[in-house]
């Protein structure tokens, strides 16, 4: 008896949404070295944090392949790309990396709708908050990075970013837990 039960093209898109996880941690452990090699600690901190998590969405694909039946298919993950040239930089290329992620999840929870896999549904509708979440934490960043001068930012500035991100947390407070009483 065929205990799969994904559909082929959902399985196919897990599992490619698996590796894209895999080369997210990649491209954070590779700008958390960079700027571990520029003296930024904290920035580097908070980079490896990330790649760590990254790494963790890559075994919750897993697992779920494996629990829902499927078979897990490990690729090659792709070379991370050119290193940042500051850290301005840095964070716009994290930025632009999230949001492709993002729209890769998005492509994957519409067609788990599509097929009216609603497990798949259910079990990416988590990502779709953390994707908000990741996204929101790195506009935060950049906003920061551009209010210190954005490439031109001055070491004192960058300074004082690198010193706070050694204790931001990992997540971000997102719109839809406001409310009229905290905002």
């Amino acid at each position: 008896m065929d205990t799969n039960r994904l559909s082929e093209t959902i399985c196919k898109a897990l599992n490619s949404q698996m590796t894209k996880e895999a080369h997210a941690s990649q491209i954070y452990l590779a700008y958390a070295s960079w700027a571990d090699a520029q003296g930024y600690e904290g920035i580097a901190n908070f980079l490896f944090r990330h790649a760590n998590e990254e790494r963790n969405h890559m075994m919750k694909f897993l697992e779920y392949i494996l629990q829902r039946g499927g078979t897990v298919k490990i690729e090659a993950i792709p070379d991370p790309g050119p290193l940042p040239v500051s850290i301005y930089d840095c964070f716009q290329k994290t930025f632009q990396q999230e949001v492709d992620n993002t729209e890769s999840i998005y492509k994957i929870v519409k067609q788990s709708f599509d097929e009216a896999d609603w497990a798949s549904w259910n079990f990416l509708q988590w990502f779709v908050k953390e994707q908000t979440e990741e996204e929101t934490l790195i506009m935060n960043m950049l906003d920061k990075l551009k209010i210190a001068g954005g490439d031109k930012a001055s070491g004192e500035s960058l300074y004082s970013i690198d010193r706070d991100l050694k204790s931001t947390p990992d997540e971000a407070e997102l719109a839809q837990e406001k409310t009229v009483e905290q905002p």
